[in-house]
């Protein structure tokens, strides 16, 4: 992913999403799926929204890409052709096809972790 000047100085600015100041935080409605500026939502009222990164867009229109990379800031997959977070990763690393989020820490971190080679 080349990620812009501004994107790579928010990453600098802030080390995780939790020093971003509530003023500035963006939230991501998953019950009436509007991104909204405070908690609790203003459109439907819900109170466990989740704090965006200020680098997700959420517009990507990829349906499938083929490898994944991980925000400098927050550390979540996103799309390596456009930086978009709104992404499902899945992986048949356990033997079969699934979505990697309901993964514990570790096992995320040990997919993140691994080294890709493509024999030629």
């Amino acid at each position: 992913m080349n990620w812009s000047p501004e994107q790579l100085k928010l990453a600098e600015k802030y080390r995780s999403l939790d020093e971003i100041p509530a003023g500035e935080r963006r939230y991501k409605c998953h019950t009436c799926h509007f991104v909204v500026d405070e908690n609790p939502c203003p459109h439907c009222g819900e109170t466990s929204l989740e704090v965006m990164c200020p680098l997700d867009h959420c517009d990507c229109h990829h349906e499938i890409v083929e490898s994944i990379e991980y925000c400098p800031l927050c550390g979540k997959a996103v799309c390596p052709e456009c930086g978009s977070h709104d992404v499902m990763q899945i992986s048949r690393v356990t033997g079969y096809l699934q979505d990697v989020a309901g993964w514990n820490a570790g096992k995320q971190q040990e997919l993140k972790d691994r080294t890709r080679y493509s024999v030629v």
